[in-house]
């Protein structure tokens, strides 16, 4: 016989677990990560840019902005380091990007963070560029930790056939996918068809990532004819790929606000590195007849490099009552230190990862609290190592003939006075830092691949141990 008490009682247990399980979602904040791909410091228009980035610019004056904000100098170890809260340097994805040519890609054994994120009760997407493997599927997306994958897997497309090397490279859940259209415009239809299927009972991590601007710099008619009053070709359709991004954005955030989960949403926006300045860092197409279009601003050099140019990338955070408007944060944070703060946020855990270089910043971006880091280690790589401790900052390249840079950063952001003659004491501690990292640190894969690759066009044996490059590490 059925106890009628009994069964009230079980009611009103199942009714107060269901509002504990729904109050701990809403707790989560849903994610919103946008990277853009060589966007130049300077060009946004809240950096005094003539590019027109209204909605890039409100989510800054309506959130804060992260002024000392660094990233590796190139793409794929930026990504990396964002995925995994660790320094390439740790697995061999410290030099230069992955080649479409080559098979390797971020070691299976780093644990990333949109598994974490899963781990937590997130659903996962990435709408946009991975560049963290594309030769084999164990290093890709759906593999890694993300639910739905849309996008590119490779590091630079053309922008309307989606091809490069004449070999299309647009994926959906691991199935090549040909469809007409302009990348930018296709994620974002993507990323506001995946904002409409989300509800508020369970919190999402959707990382953005556009192809945008990199090159080749190319952009529909309707964006470029707003740049008329630009005369060189390469800056004006650099200049509509940024506004054409930053539309998609736009949409986004709108998707968002007609969902109701805007305020329940963490919204960053970075570049992965500096924009560029060396045709040689451009990418695999010839940009050596062009003119190179970014502009970081009073930062030296670009992509590519151990300068600010190159690592100190533009980068805002945006949570409506979770950060005051319109605040700027002038205090080192680096793209390590994304994975620890926003796991912390979700309340995901990091015990399955390895050591994470990465430090909580969640205090110093929400409270304006000092930063949790006195370090920035821009690079480790056996031919150059960039370190910088509290305001001084070492440039040290090793290969011949060798130079031993010393700037402070405090007084000299721009880098134009090399005071390393003057505080040799200061020069010694740094490069002890350096080697001792670079004790540690992991053999670049792409100079593994390309001594192997010279060894098969020779003709060469398989290099027997003791005969490998040297190149510094275990």
């Amino acid at each position: 016989m059925i106890n009628p008490k009994r069964t009230v009682l079980s009611l009103f247990v199942f009714a107060i677990s269901a509002l504990l399980a729904t109050l701990a979602h809403a707790a989560k904040p849903n994610i919103l990560y946008i990277v853009a791909d060589d966007v130049g410091w300077k060009d946004v228009g809240y950096h005094g840019s003539d590019i027109k980035t209204p909605n890039i610019d409100k989510l800054a004056a309506g959130g804060a902005r992260l002024e000392q904000f660094y990233a590796q100098p190139m793409c794929t170890p930026t990504r990396a380091s964002l995925m995994t809260g660790r320094y390439p340097f740790r697995y061999g994805l410290q030099t230069a990007v992955i080649p479409s040519s080559h098979t390797y890609g971020l070691n299976t054994d780093e644990f990333l963070l949109p598994q974490a994120l899963k781990d937590a009760g997130y659903t996962t997407a990435i709408i946009g560029k991975w560049h963290l493997g594309h030769a084999d599927k164990k290093y890709w997306p759906n593999q890694r930790g993300f639910d739905y994958q849309y996008g590119p897997l490779i590091g630079e497309i053309d922008y309307f056939t989606h091809k490069q090397h004449g070999v299309t490279d647009w994926f959906r859940n691991n199935e090549v996918v040909e469809e007409p259209g302009y990348s930018t415009t296709l994620l974002g239809n993507d990323a506001v068809r995946f904002i409409n299927e989300q509800s508020a009972d369970k919190p999402f991590y959707l990382y953005y990532t556009f192809n945008a601007p990199h090159t080749p710099y190319q952009a529909p008619q309707e964006f470029l004819d707003q740049y008329k009053n630009i005369a060189d070709p390469s800056r004006r359709a650099y200049a509509a790929a940024i506004t054409a991004l930053d539309e998609q954005i736009g949409r986004a955030v709108a998707a968002l606000e007609a969902k109701g989960l805007r305020d329940n949403t963490l919204i960053v926006f970075q570049s992965d590195n500096g924009g560029t300045r060396d045709a040689m860092f451009a990418g695999e197409i010839d940009s050596s007849k062009i003119i190179i279009p970014c502009d970081n601003g009073p930062f030296r050099n670009g992509k590519g490099t151990l300068y600010e140019g190159g690592t100190r990338v533009v980068s805002l955070v945006n949570w409506p009552g979770q950060i005051k408007p319109g605040i700027t944060i002038d205090e080192m944070i680096h793209v390590t230190d994304m994975f620890p703060t926003i796991a912390s946020i979700a309340g995901a855990s990091t015990a399955k990862s390895k050591p994470l270089d990465g430090v909580n910043q969640w205090p110093t971006i929400s409270e304006g609290k000092p930063s949790a880091r006195t370090e920035v280690i821009y690079n480790v790589e056996p031919f150059r190592a960039g370190v910088r401790q509290g305001d001084w900052k070492l440039v040290w390249r090793t290969l011949l003939p060798a130079a031993v840079e010393l700037y402070n950063i405090k007084t000299d952001p721009y880098e134009k006075d090399n005071v390393a003659a003057q505080h040799p004491d200061i020069v010694a501690k740094l490069q002890q830092r350096a080697n001792e990292l670079a004790a540690t640190m992991a053999k670049p894969l792409l100079l593994q691949a390309e001594f192997q690759a010279i060894r098969e066009r020779l003709a060469l044996p398989p290099a027997l141990p003791g005969q490998e490059l040297e190149l510094g590490g275990d």
